[in-house]
């Protein structure tokens, strides 16, 4: 998705036009070109993490697991409004968890699989470093008895 846009910095000191463009999900970046200058914002497991911070938050992402649901099914089962929910999504959906499509007169939301990957690359990379040190520990118990 490409969005043009004016710039101009306090001063004067950089005006012009540009425009940002949005990649997908792997990893999701936010470009800014300004002439001849760019600047690359990569979206990182950081916003995964926080965006599975809040219970609520969780709570709508363990839901989905089961399967796909509308705001009204979600908001159901918690202790939110349903303006709550649609702005929880909105930030799942953003961290790349989610995605939505049009049923009817709704939307139905399911977890998106791209943003399960990157979170579950960000965990396996702890994971293997866990196991490698706790394999060191053992063969360093072993090689001093």
């Amino acid at each position: 998705m490409h969005l043009g846009f004016d710039v101009a910095a306090r001063g004067g000191c950089a005006t012009g036009r540009g425009q940002i463009v949005l990649t997908g999900f792997e990893p999701p970046a936010l470009t800014l070109n300004l002439g001849k200058y760019r600047l690359t914002v990569v979206v990182t497991n950081g916003a995964v993490l926080e965006a599975l911070a809040d219970p609520t938050r969780r709570a709508i992402f363990e839901r989905l697991a089961e399967s796909p649901a509308a705001v009204g099914e979600l908001a159901a089962n918690l202790p939110v409004s349903r303006p709550a929910v649609s702005q929880h999504l909105k930030v799942l959906k953003s961290a790349g968890l989610v995605s939505s499509r049009p049923e009817g007169t709704r939307r139905v939301y399911a977890l998106e699989p791209g943003g399960l990957g990157q979170l579950r690359d960000y965990l396996d990379r702890f994971w293997s470093t866990a196991l490698a040190s706790f394999q060191r520990a053992v063969e360093d118990e072993q090689g001093a008895m």
